[in-house]
């Protein structure tokens, strides 16, 4: 069954004193495309990140948010004592000069560039938090993969509808053909005769006949009704066994609309080209699902 490119996941869980959370949110692109919002004390995990969500993403743009929360006395943060003390000092070398006197802010001093310093975490810690955090990832993509296994259910619903559609008017169009021949037929005799009326010559039902069998042959389309009867049902069959059948459907898409363009020029029937631009809506609203399929 087909999944959808749209949907979300989430994780939470409290390990040691520290409180992890993971939003996962996807939808439509193309291609795979990662964007990873990591806490600076996970950093080193974005590439294990990203090779995890490869592993179960094949395309769509995913937004991947962790936050980490200490609740614990533990802080992942350091404060640069060297860059204050230097500020200080400086401070005071502007003062003496002109017995200017200020009084400093140390909460002031520490919004300066490079005084917080994010806390590099031992091994120890590190390996914790990958743990952790992969854990939690893998539980957040199968939270991610149920919601898009249910909203692809709903799309193949629709896609089902549209390709019924399209089916019962490959069957209307079928029918008509012998039709479409035979009123071709009648209306050549008929002009035929009235233009020879007058010159009381009788007509070469041979040569009409070749000529019939000749428009006959312009606009068989039974070869076209064919092909997109088999891209019907091949569409079909990838939605219902491939879930990253979303590249194909586009192309099956593509390969049907061609056929319906065909037909539309070789049949010279006002219904069936009426029919044919009603399936090339339907074709319309396939490949406009197709690209909410993975």
């Amino acid at each position: 069954m087909i999944s959808s490119m749209t949907g979300f996941g989430e994780a939470t869980v409290e390990v040691d004193g520290l409180a992890y959370a993971v939003e996962i949110r996807t939808v439509n692109n193309r291609y795979f495309k990662a964007q990873i919002r990591l806490p600076d004390v996970a950093a080193f995990l974005e590439g294990p990140v990203e090779k995890q969500l490869r592993a179960a993403i094949i395309r769509g743009t995913v937004n991947y948010t962790l936050r980490i929360k200490s609740t614990s006395p533990h802080a992942f943060f350091d404060v640069d004592t060297e860059a204050i003390q230097a500020c200080l000092d400086r401070l005071a070398q502007l003062r003496r000069p002109k017995g200017l006197g200020c009084r400093v802010d140390l909460a002031a001093l520490l919004t300066l560039p490079g005084v917080i310093q994010p806390a590099e975490p031992d091994a120890d810690l590190a390996e914790h938090i990958r743990r952790a955090v992969l854990d939690l990832t893998q539980r957040a993509l199968d939270h991610l993969r149920r919601m898009r296994t249910e909203e692809g259910r709903s799309l193949a619903a629709d896609l089902r509808q549209n390709c019924d559609l399209m089916a019962q008017t490959l069957e209307q169009i079928r029918g008509r053909r012998p039709i479409v021949v035979e009123q071709y037929h009648q209306r050549l005799r008929r002009r035929v005769e009235e233009l020879l009326a007058e010159a009381k010559v009788q007509i070469d039902n041979d040569l009409l006949t070749r000529e019939v069998a000749l428009f006959a042959d312009r606009s068989d389309i039974a070869e076209e009704l064919t092909r997109l009867d088999s891209h019907l049902q091949q569409f079909r069959a990838e939605c219902e066994t491939d879930d990253k059948a979303g590249r194909k459907l586009d192309f099956i898409c593509q390969e049907m609309l061609r056929e319906a363009n065909t037909i539309a020029s070789k049949a010279a029937d006002a219904q069936i080209s009426q029919w044919v631009i009603d399936i090339k809506c339907a074709i319309d609203r396939l490949k406009e699902q197709v690209q909410n399929v993975e």
